[in-house]
């Protein structure tokens, strides 16, 4: 297998599993009730809801940036408001998770292992650098649910 097929395995697993380290972010995911999802039972901390918005954000900031696009993420586009808080909207917006990493996935599909080493459209990483990162930051946020799902 070659880097790009590892690096879409540790994509999958983290949002899938089997993940080595425990359950991965759908795992995490399963069961939880729109009103649980939109719960706020840490104060200051975001609800589960925004945490999966804000992957969502990043899954395709990152299929954009695989395109050639210069894209940043602020404000709202980085931490997307829940607009409606009923079971309805919370089913959809995991069906956008799901459907963010399959598209992140497809991406990755035409991406070649020479251009990993390539910068990324308007930053100072590669593209190798950011795709791991983005495996980092859905497991960082993968670990922030499982805390609040027992805060809730």
């Amino acid at each position: 297998m070659d880097e790009i097929g590892h690096i879409k395995e540790n994509l999958s697993r983290a949002l899938e599993g089997p993940a080595w380290h425990g359950p991965a972010l759908m795992e995490l995911l399963r069961g939880v009730s729109a009103e649980q999802a939109a719960a706020h039972p840490i104060q200051g901390a975001h609800s589960i809801w925004e945490i999966v918005l804000h992957c969502i954000a990043w899954h395709r900031a990152v299929t954009k940036r695989l395109q050639g696009e210069i894209i940043e993420l602020e404000g709202e586009a980085d931490w997307p408001p829940v607009k409606a808080r009923d079971e309805r909207a919370w089913q959809d917006c995991l069906g956008e998770l799901n459907q963010s990493t399959q598209e992140l996935l497809m991406e990755l599909d035409s991406f070649t292992v020479q251009r990993l080493d390539d910068m990324a459209p308007g930053k100072d990483y590669s593209y190798s650098v950011m795709l791991h990162g983005l495996v980092g930051h859905d497991l960082y946020h993968a670990g922030q649910i499982a805390l609040l799902k027992k805060g809730v």
